[in-house]
């Protein structure tokens, strides 16, 4: 029987198709994500930017030529947060609006969820 091949992907990171960059980055710095490259235009317009926050990583493109799809994509982009009562807290404060806790079987120490500038659905859970 032939070997499997191991598979050489090693890092995972969404790159969402948004309408306006800076307001992405603006948004998800709410959400405690730092930009690490801001790809720009000579008139300082944002077509490109890659953010984080701890592990986890995001990408954004404006400029059709950074995102080629056939489709329209659909994502829907699942974080985790340590507290999540503080965090809906912090996040309310910033008005972001955001939906009340709730505790599906699958995250029982709560979950809420929250749309970005461009329509993408966040679900924000607290695993343990």
């Amino acid at each position: 029987m032939p070997e499997t091949p191991q598979p050489n992907i090693r890092f995972l990171i969404p790159m969402a198709h948004v309408s306006d960059v800076k307001r992405s980055l603006d948004f998800y710095a709410k959400l405690g994500f730092e930009p690490v490259s801001i790809g720009k235009h000579d008139d300082g317009h944002h077509y490109w930017a890659h953010a984080k926050s701890g592990k986890a990583h995001m990408m954004f493109a404006s400029d059709p030529e950074s995102v080629k799809v056939e489709k329209e994509a659909t994502i829907v982009l699942y974080m985790y947060a340590e507290d999540i009562v503080k965090l809906r807290g912090d996040l309310l404060a910033k008005g972001l609006p955001i939906s009340e806790i709730s505790k599906p079987f699958y995250m029982p120490k709560g979950e809420v969820c929250l749309t970005d500038p461009d329509g993408y659905i966040i679900l924000i859970g607290q695993a343990d």
